[in-house]
């Protein structure tokens, strides 16, 4: 059960980090310099700390 929970979590944080990367028109990878990967990751930490404030006020 719990490997299936972690799976869905990598999934989910898969699907976001592809999103803001489509967002930003950013082609994630080795061959992208690592401050166009580092604005992906930023925004993503961004996100989840907004979605963590939210669930906590809600």
């Amino acid at each position: 059960m719990k490997h299936t929970h972690n799976n869905q979590v990598q999934n989910s944080l898969d699907q976001m980090k592809n999103e803001i990367a489509s967002e930003f028109g950013v082609q994630l990878g080795a061959d992208t310099a690592s401050r166009e990967n580092g604005y992906v990751g930023g925004e993503i930490t961004r996100r989840l700390v907004q979605l963590g404030a939210t669930s906590i006020r809600a």
